[in-house]
């Protein structure tokens, strides 16, 4: 199998290097005197994704030694802005990251280059082998997300599962629940209140998404031109997060929350279980003390069903560069080829894009999480878009979530909650589907 992996991986970058010979004389000359293409790129990232991705950019250029890649890094706060900043003054970089919820604005104004005939007709890889989520989400038909024309292809993928704290586990008498045989939220209930202990609380605040929609709700209508969460069932699941908070305290106060995050105290050792995303497992890796391993999210006791979000950052090209081929070979490269997906994983940046490298070498890395399924679950079984992604803007959805907390720390219900920001959170709604049409 190793050396059938290193063969593919050969005749891969042979193709990769092949096509990008294939660039004009004509693209060549007019970058740069020595004749080298010149490919600028942004993204963002702290210190270890910025390492992560500098080292595959430089195994980019080792294959390709007429491409030179200026890569720069912006903070992700000030990242649409400066962007956009550099669409107004013509200078925008031939390949940058594009986070999800700007791809419809991105595309619609016409600043993202239209990917379909590359991935449909190029020979660098085999989009049958790239989880369907990972394509389909940067897909944009003029109304939404998911189907028509694809815009820029996966940078990653992020699972999002729950991590749990082996040795407070064991102290508890807490067994984890099983692929085979899942919990429910009243099991995972039942587990916070055993784990909580002293200056130890069982779980973080739960996952919204995952208790939604798992009961068979969503916040808009399958159409997303409405407001849903005045649901009963919607209600029910708002309030099952809240309670483990305000009517349980198996999980921390928010001020205790603002003092020590969740993600700290897990990391400390006083906290039993919380969302975690495949992003953090090089943070796990190197700052706990303790074992720790991954379970699949509970199911819904009334449906029987699991869901959660799942992430993705994607790799845009402009449409104005001047080397749309190069600059197409670059996102793929990052996006897709086995030496730069080996070194993303294996610093514990992601789970592979790869299916056949995932549930292959990934799986059998001899590193935590011993159960690395649980991540490749979400991105296979039960991940979803986030709902607000689907939306042209986001505003309704930070609206909503504007007083979360009065709910979470027992103030008001859910019921009481939804009912009291539904007509705002559908004016925002309506605003955001406004601003999409215009656009047209």
């Amino acid at each position: 199998m190793f050396m059938k992996r290193m063969v593919s991986s050969i005749l891969l970058t042979l193709v990769l290097a092949i096509g990008l010979m294939g660039c004009s004389n004509a693209e060549v000359d007019k970058n740069s005197s020595d004749g080298k293409i010149n490919l600028k790129f942004m993204g963002w990232g702290n210190d270890a994704e910025v390492a992560t991705f500098q080292s595959m950019i430089d195994q980019f250029e080792d294959i390709y030694p007429n491409v030179n890649v200026e890569y720069i890094v912006v903070p992700s706060s000030d990242y649409d802005t400066k962007m956009q900043n550099m669409i107004a003054a013509d200078e925008q970089p031939d390949v940058f990251y594009l986070g999800i919820d700007y791809l419809m604005k991105y595309a619609a104004t016409g600043n993202l280059y239209d990917l379909t005939d590359y991935v449909e007709n190029n020979d660098i890889f085999d989009v049958d082998n790239i989880w369907e989520n990972a394509v389909n989400i940067y897909k944009y038909d003029g109304t939404g997300l998911g189907t028509g024309q694809i815009y820029a292809l996966p940078k990653d993928v992020s699972a999002f599962s729950i991590v749990y704290n082996k040795d407070l586990f064991e102290e508890a008498g807490v067994i984890p629940p099983t692929e085979e045989d899942p919990w429910d939220w009243n099991d995972y209930l039942e587990a916070a209140k055993k784990l909580t202990n002293g200056d130890v609380y069982g779980t973080a605040m739960y996952s919204m998404e995952s208790a939604v929609w798992s009961n068979g709700a969503d916040w808009l209508d399958d159409s997303t031109t409405e407001v849903a969460f005045t649901d009963p069932k919607f209600v029910e699941a708002f309030q099952f997060v809240a309670d483990l908070r305000s009517k349980y305290h198996v999980a921390p106060s928010s001020a205790e929350e603002e003092s020590l995050s969740s993600y700290d105290r897990f990391m400390q050792g006083k906290l039993g279980m919380m969302g975690v995303g495949s992003w953090a497992t090089a943070d796990l890796w190197n700052n706990t003390d303790f074992e720790w391993d991954l379970m699949d999210w509970p199911v819904s006791p009334n449906t029987g069903e699991k869901a959660v979000w799942f992430g993705s950052a994607g790799l845009a090209v402009s449409p104005k560069s001047e080397n749309l081929e190069a600059a197409c070979n670059l996102a793929a490269f990052l996006a897709f080829n086995e030496e730069a997906q080996r070194t993303s994983y294996t610093t514990g940046m992601s789970v592979p894009t790869l299916k056949d490298m995932a549930y292959g070498e990934y799986m059998d890395m001899d590193k935590s999480p011993e159960n690395k399924k649980a991540f490749l679950n979400v991105l296979e079984q039960y991940g979803r878009l986030a709902t607000q992604s689907k939306t042209f803007n986001q505003e309704w959805w930070n609206e909503f979530n504007s007083g979360i907390n009065s709910v979470y720390d027992g103030e008001i219900s859910a019921q009481e909650y939804c009912d009291s920001v539904a007509e705002k959170v559908q004016n925002l709604l309506n605003e955001s589907l406004e601003q999409h049409k215009a656009l047209k």
